[in-house]
């Protein structure tokens, strides 16, 4: 737990629980309270409300807690604490993985992060319902982190962009997947896996251009020749050349670096089955490339 969110807890406990049994009431009381505020809006809820949820007397939650807005600084701080967690999981894997790969985990894991009662109402309260001083952690300069670490990884995949291009690539990915993610929570859980799915389409449509698998072509590293996964190792010799071995599908091929990318006649490949009338999707089960490359590769001979 980060400083800040230690001193969060601190204030809004009224003491510690130093057993096992006292933090799982703690738990049960915070799952209770981010349940009646999701139904009935933090203004209107009532400490009696979350006692009634959480099956426990009014006296066991002001054992804790000393009010109802020390109970929300309680969910904010859990919040914090592992959205952080998360997001640096996300944002620190290596750069060089395919962009379909990497926006497919990231809509994936936030998707199953905010299935969590307490991560969903502290997430949806500060951009939906925000009132004035309800939230001493998660504010605008969270906000900016996240955009300041996007944008290193835009620079880090294509060079050429400039740090005042990155970061706006950034934002308004960020802004992007903000939205509609807060409009899928919203929604029927069939409606919100739609969305999702449509998220990362347009997400990937958005980053191509600027941060795409194709521009990756000057890095010179090990790739593999059947997945074109970079997770290689090494794997013995073999008449006199290194061996290599692919964690990603496990084959295993000779020495040989190979930029990274597409070869021009996998590209052509691709481009002449979709003149021939194949379907983006169809183009990738066959090939293994990425449909969002294949479009992008579409439009630029278009």
């Amino acid at each position: 737990m980060n400083k800040s969110s230690q001193m969060s807890s601190k204030n809004s406990l009224r003491r510690q629980p130093k057993q096992q049994r006292g933090r799982q009431r703690v738990a049960t009381i915070l799952t209770a309270a981010a349940e009646v505020f999701a139904e009935v809006g933090y203004a209107a809820a009532s400490t009696q409300q979350i006692a009634d949820r959480a099956d426990c007397g009014i006296g066991s939650i002001y054992q804790f807690f000393p009010d109802k807005l020390a109970i929300f600084h309680a969910l904010e701080a859990e919040h914090m604490e592992q959205v952080a967690i998360v997001n640096t999981r996300l944002l620190t894997k290596d750069v060089h993985r395919p962009l379909a790969q990497t926006i497919d985990e990231m809509v994936d894991t936030h998707a199953e992060y905010f299935e969590h009662p307490i991560h969903k109402i502290v997430y949806l309260q500060y951009f939906l319902a925000p009132i004035p001083g309800l939230f001493v952690l998660f504010d605008d300069k969270f906000d900016r982190m996240i955009i300041d670490q996007f944008a290193n990884i835009c620079q880090q995949r294509n060079p050429d962009l400039s740090r005042e291009n990155s970061e706006l690539i950034a934002e308004v990915f960020h802004r992007t997947y903000n939205g509609l993610f807060l409009t899928a929570l919203k929604s029927d859980r069939e409606h919100r896996q739609k969305l999702y799915s449509e998220l990362k389409k347009l997400l990937c449509a958005y980053l191509s251009p600027y941060i795409g698998d194709d521009l990756l072509m000057h890095s010179n590293v090990m790739i593999c020749g059947h997945c074109r996964s970079d997770r290689v190792a090494k794997n013995g010799h073999r008449h006199g050349k290194q061996r290599y071995i692919c964690k990603a599908c496990g084959k295993q091929f000779a020495d040989g670096y190979s930029q990274r990318g597409y070869p021009p006649e996998v590209k052509q490949q691709c481009l002449t089955l979709h003149q021939q009338g194949m379907s983006f999707r169809e183009i990738e089960r066959q090939t293994g490339v990425s449909h969002n490359t294949v479009i992008n590769w579409v439009a630029a001979a278009g």
